[in-house]
């Protein structure tokens, strides 16, 4: 069904929506190519939500070579009117013969009618082209619009013997500065940090992206802090950097020394007496966020794995011994067998300055 050819575009097409990786949020990452007589005449991404969509930038620089020509597009061209015009329509006005597309649109608003339109016109489409590709690119977006859930990854950094800091706290710095880099991009390319009331009060962390090498075009994820009594600090480092920051909180407290600091507060639902995780993320997720990252102590951490909430872990593994007096990576609940063990499988180990990055998923085949 797909040539040589065919894949050779759809690859550059994938390139080029990569570029939006920290910019396009809460839209997806979308690359379009432009190909006439087997040669490229065209090509765009999208950049930012309310700008241009890949398809018509794509267009725009092919001209009038686009008539008659196969449009490669990552994402099934949209076909309703919202912040931009439909992709459909500027195909059809384009004159192309045909479009590929490596994956349908979830989008309820989308989910193969902008294939129909375009097939209504007499266009050829063909979809699936490196679709495992192009789901991976997009897979908050495809996981909200699927399932009202972010994609979450649950990032952890820890001595060999899974200890994340001294007796006393003392934590910095367990990984080195490549990881600690490595982190940033992370937190770029999520739309949301999510951390529990423990980590800030006894790390004050920032929570934003303050690599300059990383252009995310001004745009900081929601920090979002789980702190169930309200006792987050109005002077917390956090709440005085630029960007938003949610407090989650289960109790009725004065509200205004935060909400002067410009917090915004949302009282969320409880499961046996702790704030509901699964209703935090649908909340999220209702929020228009794709990827969320957890960035929080044992507690939190523990929660949301063996909560099964999460769809990855980061493991930095540091090349150092702490000891069993050092804290301790998770916390779960006790176990009496080993069958009832938390299992992942592996999915990519790689060096990462003097640190291991281990990338894991549920091993869901065990549940």
């Amino acid at each position: 069904m797909f040539s040589p050819l065919d894949h050779h575009f759809m690859a550059r097409a994938l390139e080029l929506a990569e570029l939006g990786r920290y910019t396009t949020q809460p839209n997806p990452r979308v690359g379009c190519v432009i190909a006439n007589s087997e040669r490229l005449v065209g090509e765009g991404w999208h950049r930012k939500k309310g700008e241009a969509h890949a398809e018509p930038l794509a267009l725009a620089a092919a001209g009038e070579q686009a008539r008659g020509a196969t449009a490669y597009v990552t994402l099934e061209p949209h076909c309703f009117h919202g912040r931009t015009p439909p992709c459909t329509d500027a195909l059809i006005k384009a004159g192309v013969r045909r479009v590929v597309c490596a994956m349908a649109d979830p989008h309820p608003r989308v989910a193969g009618a902008g294939i129909e339109q375009l097939q209504a016109a007499g266009i050829q489409v063909d979809v699936g082209l490196l679709e495992q590709s192009a789901i991976a690119l997009n897979r908050g977006f495809v996981k909200r619009h699927r399932e009202g859930l972010p994609f979450v990854t649950v990032k952890l950094a820890s001595s060999v013997d899974g200890r994340t800091a001294l007796a006393n706290g003392a934590s910095q710095w367990i990984t080195g500065p490549e990881a600690r880099a490595d982190v940033q991009r992370l937190r770029a390319a999520s739309c949301a940090i999510v951390t529990g009331i423990g980590t800030v009060s006894s790390d004050d962390p920032s929570l934003t992206v303050r690599d300059p090498g990383i252009d995310t075009l001004g745009r900081q994820p929601v920090r979002v802090v789980l702190d169930t009594s309200l006792r987050l600090s109005p002077h917390a480092k956090l709440l005085q950097q630029p960007g938003q920051t949610i407090v989650v909180h289960a109790q009725d407290h004065d509200r205004s020394a935060l909400t002067g600091a410009g917090a915004e507060l949302w009282r969320a639902p409880t499961r046996d007496g702790l704030i509901d995780i699964e209703a935090m993320l649908r909340e999220l997720a209702r929020r228009e966020c794709n990827e969320v990252l957890i960035e929080a102590g044992p507690t939190l951490a523990g929660s949301v794995l063996a909560g099964a909430w999460a769809d990855e872990l980061l493991l930095y593994l540091a090349p150092m011994w702490l000891g069993d007096a050092a804290r301790p990576l998770a916390q779960f609940p006790p176990l009496t067998q080993l069958d009832d063990a938390y299992r992942f499988r592996w999915v990519e180990t790689r060096r990462v300055g003097s640190d291991l990055r281990l990338r894991l998923a549920p091993d869901k085949s065990k549940s």
